[in-house]
């Protein structure tokens, strides 16, 4: 198995994990009911809906 050849620096590492965050918040979007903050294709965490419908019940805090 190949064994790397050179150290990976600290700036290295923290650019490739800083992309992964890149995406996480380019796809934030606001959900239509209710307004919140909300990822693309998921439920949203505020109402519980999902493309207009009611999935999860979500119990205010």
């Amino acid at each position: 198995m190949a064994s790397p050849k050179h150290k990976k620096s600290k700036m290295r590492k923290r650019q490739r994990v800083a992309q992964n965050e890149k995406a996480i918040l380019a796809s934030v979007q606001t959900c239509p009911v209710c307004g919140g903050l909300k990822q693309a294709h998921h439920v949203c965490p505020q109402c519980g809906t999902y493309k207009g419908r009611k999935v999860l019940s979500v119990t205010a805090k």
